[in-house]
């Protein structure tokens, strides 16, 4: 069969999935009785559908004038790019799609260095024509550019354009909506533009692990391409692995993709993207050869994490109470089986039993892990994000970040202000109509807990995108941002009276009825500096004293902290507890004399 195969990459929220769900309900081999009808087909996981972002890569196939086309649809985001730069290898050409108003934007240009550099073919997809105000020819100019900055070929920059109503299941090769009549278009575009496999069938089985999956049947199934020669349901096959040590094992089974499943095939060939199983022990990277001439493939390459936290049990008074799984048994188990898929990770045990050091690419890289276990019915508390610095030539390097922001004419001072505070160094600045689009060159520390305060800086009305530029020499040390919490003095119930008087220190975090420990935070101090707050106190009675008396106290709303806005929050000396039911901000020492003898015990460590 004639095959291509090809990945859609885009910046988060251009409209990547959509098209993927149009080309599969207007291609051949799409039923509908089988196939999912709902809405954004390819983000089947639930975390991807509540955010509106694709954080899997995920395989599908359609038939289109008898050409077989598989299709990976991919993250957007530069913290899981560790998916995007696996799946170039599996693929021959992409799809570059972006929006017809906003342009190029930071996860683009992340996306689209990873497939110039693998040496692509690109047919760019301007979508979203459909909007009122889309701007198509300045979208157009602007890919050209990024194209030119990024060092793309001369065969690359030639690349052909096609304009996309997904929504409406339509594309053309002109401007014109009423002129588009389906997606064929793109059906065309990549039969005649993206090269089809080119295979040697006389050479020895090669596959290469790109991903991996999990069957109730057939367990552990390896994802990837077939670079040579063929495979059949119960051949002998050589796994080599990753320190070239080869173990010779049958294959219980041989699939193939069709639509958004997977088939069983007795036989698969070269240049097809297949899943086998049967090789328990296989993980991401991993060569599946010829059992008598066994040649690995190279191993991928991924960009090293740049930002660690530690994931240990749960210590707080609560413990045990909402989790399913809260040993350190537990938490070693699930960290080590989350290494298998996902290739950017990194995890290291500390010096005691129940703490992890787990490094990624970014904040939301490992929130979305974090957030994955406490649905999964995980108990643990975890630290403030750090970056990791290196040492070069005996010189201290540090990751920095590429970030675009866009924002209201009238709040640009206030986010240039707070991006120098941070060591920003402005790269860029353009101002269309109302708004302002500004670049900043910044270490990634300065953006630890920076999106909180963008927000509040731009009253909502902002938007933030950052992308990992590289190391560099360190830039200095950041003005310390005032941090103060209120901590709960005593263990309780939260009670009206107890909060009317924290809330007139700052902000809180919880309302009424709410149990707490001491050494929790329930609220952020307005001042630098702790504030230690019986928020559990209630109104004494007196035979003066009406019951009801004082309960008109105006309580504010408490600011209700998402998992991102808490580990943006914390300090050095808090934790983030997470439960499948709740997400809890704590001091690291529960008792006031602890934190003061630790306090004293730093003081003297740091003055000798």
């Amino acid at each position: 069969m004639d095959i291509r195969n090809i990945a859609i990459i885009a910046h988060v929220d251009h409209g990547k999935t959509t098209l993927v769900d149009a080309l599969l309900r207007q291609s051949l081999n799409f039923r509908p009785s089988v196939d999912a009808p709902k809405e954004l087909i390819m983000d089947s996981n639930e975390l991807e559908r509540e955010r509106g972002i694709t954080i899997f890569s995920k395989n599908a196939a359609v038939t289109y004038k008898d050409v077989k086309i598989n299709i990976v649809d991919t993250p957007g985001h530069a913290d899981f790019g560790g998916e995007v730069e696996r799946i170039m290898r599996m693929v021959d050409g992409v799809l570059l799609l972006v929006d017809a108003k906003e342009g190029p934007m930071p996860q683009t240009k992340f996306v689209l260095r990873k497939a110039i550099q693998a040496g692509h073919k690109v047919i760019v997809v301007i979508s979203k024509m459909d909007k009122p105000d889309a701007r198509p020819e300045w979208t157009l100019n602007a890919i050209y550019d990024l194209f030119f900055e990024l060092g793309a070929s001369e065969a690359q920059i030639e690349f052909p354009v096609v304009y996309t109503a997904a929504s409406l299941g339509k594309a053309g090769f002109t401007k014109n909506l009423n002129e588009m009549q389906n997606i064929e278009p793109i059906f065309e575009t990549i039969i005649k533009y993206i090269p089809a496999p080119v295979v040697d069938m006389e050479k020895p089985l090669q596959m290469l692990t790109v991903n991996l999956a999990y069957d109730n049947y057939k367990g552990k199934v390896a994802v990837g391409r077939l670079y040579s020669g063929t495979m059949k349901k119960g051949m002998n096959v050589a796994h080599i692995n990753r320190s070239g040590e080869i173990k010779h094992t049958p294959l219980s089974s041989v699939m193939v993709f069709d639509g958004l499943g997977r088939v069983d095939v007795v036989e698969a060939f070269a240049g097809d993207i297949v899943a086998v199983a049967g090789i328990p022990d296989i993980t991401i990277g991993e060569t599946i050869a010829d059992a008598e001439h066994p040649v690995a493939l190279p191993t991928i390459t991924i960009d090293e994490p740049t930002i660690k936290m530690t994931f240990g049990v749960n210590t707080s008074p609560f413990k045990g109470k909402e989790g399913k799984f809260t040993t350190s048994r537990n938490l070693k188990e699930r960290l080590e089986h989350e290494l298998e898929t996902d290739v950017a990770l990194s995890v290291v045990p500390t010096e005691t039993t129940d703490r992890w050091v787990v490094a990624g690419r970014g904040e939301l890289h490992l929130s979305i892990l974090i957030e994955k276990m406490r649905r999964e019915g995980y108990e643990l508390e975890v630290s403030r994000p750090q970056v990791i610095f290196k040492e070069k030539d005996g010189k201290k390097l540090e990751p920095m970040e590429l970030v675009s922001v866009e924002t209201p004419e009238q709040y640009s001072g206030a986010v240039i202000e707070m991006m120098g505070k941070r060591l920003g160094i402005m790269k860029d600045m353009r101002v269309d109509k109302q708004n302002v689009s500004m670049d900043f060159a910044i270490p990634t520390r300065g953006l630890i807990g920076a999106r909180d305060k963008f927000l509040t800086a731009t009253k909502g009305t902002g938007v933030m995108n950052s992308i990992f530029l590289g190391y560099e020499e360190y830039k200095g040390e950041i003005s310390s941002m005032q941090h103060g919490s209120i901590v709960a003095s005593e263990a309780g119930t939260t009670n009206n009276y107890g909060l009317v008087t924290a809330q007139g220190r700052g902000t809180l975090f919880l309302g009424p009825g709410v149990p707490v420990y001491a050494g929790m935070v329930v609220g952020k101090n307005a001042k630098a500096g702790d504030m230690i707050v019986h928020v559990c106190r209630t109104r004494a009675l007196t035979n003066f004293r009406a019951k009801n008396e004082g309960l008109g106290d105006q309580l504010e709303t408490p600011l209700n902290l998402s998992l991102e806005d808490s580990l943006d929050y914390i300090g050095d000396d808090e934790l983030v507890e997470i439960t499948p039911k709740s997400i809890r901000i704590r001091k690291l020492y529960l008792t006031e004399n602890e934190r003061k003898r630790a306090s004293s015990s730093a003081f003297k460590e740091k003055t000798g």
